[in-house]
């Protein structure tokens, strides 16, 4: 009977993780806030006129995808000192978890982008919209609602992977739960609080995230018809406007043309 203790006892372990929680989810939350505004930016660089720039930033992007988190995180915190640059054990975790998290993300933002349905450049041409007006009211909101899903997934991919961060000893989840286990050698039971916990936010993360693609999946087309049906009767009134006679001029032309 006492080998199955550790359905019950994994509770009293739960109050010893929670620092390490707070510590995975400060992680995946700076990881999240400066790693995507970056691979936005890549999504960008990678479309760029100038060659060298998107080269850059492709092979930015491939090796963030090429290599694993957890070599990344030995590379920053055991390799860097070698050259020089020493960073202490939050730091180095941070660094490799943005790289991976903006090299990602970069693909997403940049086949969203790619998604936007091309008669709305057609469209905002048209309307002689500036480039960058046509990126801002046109192409990025609809791009926004495609990339968003994938963006909650990969939060909950982040959220993870910092569970890696214990091998450079961050005292995150399982950092806490192995320091445990090795004090009363518990192990079963520290290991399934430590899963509880990690579930408890990525099970709700998961449906949050299949609920909002459903809600933006169904909506897509109804919203996205929306600037395509305002810039064409914009663009209808002004052909109608510049060029075409109103039908009363019609009417007189054709009656004076039958007279004569």
């Amino acid at each position: 009977m006492n080998g199955f203790s550790w359905l019950w006892d994994w509770v009293v372990y739960l109050p010893d993780l929670l620092p390490g929680l707070w510590m995975a989810l400060f992680l995946t939350a700076v990881t999240c806030v400066i790693g995507y505004p970056l691979g936005f930016a890549l999504a960008l660089l990678t479309e760029a006129r100038n060659p060298v720039v998107r080269w850059i930033a492709v092979v930015y992007v491939e090796i963030g995808r090429g290599i694993p988190a957890l070599v990344l995180l030995y590379l920053v915190y055991r390799g860097l000192p070698q050259l020089g640059v020493l960073l202490d054990a939050v730091p180095s975790a941070l660094v490799a978890f943005i790289i991976t998290a903006s090299a990602y993300s970069t693909e997403m933002f940049r086949s969203s982008i790619a998604a936007v349905p091309r008669g709305q450049f057609q469209a905002s041409d048209a309307l002689a919209l500036s480039r960058l007006d046509t990126f801002r009211f046109v192409v990025l909101p609809q791009a926004g609602r495609i990339a968003l899903p994938p963006l909650v997934n990969q939060t909950i991919t982040i959220f993870h992977i910092t569970s890696l961060a214990s091998v450079i000893t961050v005292a995150e989840v399982m950092h806490d739960a192995y320091m445990s286990g090795a004090f009363n050698w518990q192990y079963m039971s520290v290991y399934t609080a430590a899963a509880v916990l990690y579930a408890a936010i990525a099970i709700p993360g998961a449906l949050f995230a299949g609920r909002l693609e459903k809600k933006l999946s169904g909506g897509t087309r109804k919203w996205s018809n929306r600037p395509r049906r305002t810039l064409m009767s914009r663009l209808a009134s002004a052909r109608s406007a510049g060029t075409n006679p109103n039908p009363t001029q019609q009417v007189n032309l054709s009656s004076n043309g039958a007279n004569s």
